[in-house]
């Protein structure tokens, strides 16, 4: 992993296993490129190879290793004695099956299984990005001339191909497809033809576990969320009078907490009622916790317990990526979308770390992508703030002055 960052040479797009990278910044990455593209119809096709850890071919991976990455030597007799002579069995309670060879795959998780895909789509200038074994292609159709999603089709078949060669395949029944069109344009772009795409084509797609509409307005994977983490409060709430408190707290996060709080700088922008329905959740896991009747004030509880409301939590974790954008904290391809502010002239805000605000289209989306919304609530931010040496006084100053916001000094 040391060897592939010193030379760069892994995919700029792929998000796993990497540091610094995570499925919420993929995301952020991804949806960034559909909300400044929103001026277009945008079509997202999300690909799923078929058992991809398992069919890889030894001879060809060690060829790409040496021929492509440049591994040789002693390393890569290394990796091909890691990857021969590997057996399995099934075993159930005492009994065991026979030992099977291995002789295609890698283990999951292994740095070995992210795929060289990204070279095909640069060929046919398509927008992608890969989070193992999973892709996501982002394909903007600009209006004003010949509508058509030829170059993606055309690029989609090169893939196929390449997958076949290399003894991959997609998985059809998993391949998702969508299509994201401007708010006041209705019915997409006009003479688009969509039929060798429409068989996989949905309303709403899962994403790397978040589910996006077309609409982007994030209803079913709110409703989703929801819906969960009030199933694990009815059980918690069972279980309840046998734990401390301090247990319970620790409960709560484990099986609430998390789920609010995945992916949620996706939510930045959102409208007032999905928002208030997370909201009901923590405000739930807070009478829970305290054992706070539902006829008693909960703003003080959550005080009492210095839990930041929803609606800036969202705000600490988009404010918090782009201090990591700016701090070497984050995925190259986030870093790269964040850029200081430079004025023309010597000015007394030349010492504020002001960042660029980019010109956007459409307010209604383009004011909340990542690279819009980042900034401009970095902007807004003490100067004191801004001017943190390590991410964990970063954190506590963030989440003190947005704590003062929410309930006042």
């Amino acid at each position: 992993m040391s060897f592939l960052q010193e030379w760069e040479t892994g995919e700029v797009f792929q998000s796993g296993f990497k540091p610094f990278h995570s499925t919420e910044s993929a995301l952020l990455k991804v949806l960034d490129d559909i909300l400044l593209a929103s001026d277009s119809d945008v079509v997202l096709v999300l690909l799923d190879l078929t058992s991809a850890f398992d069919t890889v071919d030894h001879s060809i991976l060690i060829n790409r290793l040496e021929r492509s990455v440049g591994i040789t030597g002693q390393a890569l007799k290394w990796i091909r004695s890691y990857l021969t002579g590997r057996r399995f069995c099934v075993r159930l309670g005492d009994c065991s099956s026979d030992l099977a060879e291995l002789p295609w795959g890698v283990p999951q998780g292994s740095i070995l299984a992210p795929l060289p895909l990204g070279e095909l789509f640069h060929k046919h200038d398509v927008s992608f990005h890969l989070y193992a074994d999973d892709c996501q292609v982002i394909f903007p159709i600009r209006r004003g001339g010949l509508c058509t999603i030829q170059p993606l089709l055309d690029c989609l078949e090169d893939i196929k191909l390449w997958l076949a060669q290399n003894f991959l395949c997609f998985n059809e029944h998993k391949t998702e497809v969508i299509l994201f069109t401007p708010p006041k344009t209705l019915g997409g772009a006009q003479g688009l033809d969509f039929s060798t795409l429409a068989p996989h084509q949905k309303v709403v797609v899962t994403n790397l576990e978040v589910k996006l509409d077309a609409e982007l307005r994030f209803d079913a994977q709110v409703n989703g969320t929801v819906r969960s983490c009030f199933f694990h409060l009815r059980r918690i709430a069972k279980i309840e009078p046998f734990l401390s408190h301090s247990h319970l707290e620790t409960v709560i996060h484990a099986f609430v907490t998390c789920r609010l709080d995945y992916c949620n700088s996706l939510y930045a922008g959102l409208r007032q009622a999905p928002i208030a329905r997370l909201q009901a959740v923590q405000n739930s896991a807070a009478r829970l916790l305290t054992s706070t009747r539902r006829s008693e004030h909960i703003t003080l509880v959550r005080r009492a317990l210095y839990w930041l409301p929803d609606f800036y939590h969202i705000r600490f974790k988009v404010i918090l990526f782009v201090f990591k954008a700016l701090n070497s904290g984050a995925p190259k391809y986030l870093s790269e979308i964040i850029h200081q502010h430079v004025p023309v002239r010597s000015l007394r805000s030349a010492n504020q770390i002001l960042l660029t605000v980019p010109r956007y289209s459409l307010k209604s989306r383009g004011s909340h992508a990542f690279s819009v919304l980042g900034p401009s609530l970095w902007n807004e931010l003490p100067a004191d703030i801004k001017q943190a040496k390590s991410l964990e006084t970063f954190k506590t100053r963030l989440k003190t002055h947005l704590f003062s916001l929410a309930f006042g000094h």
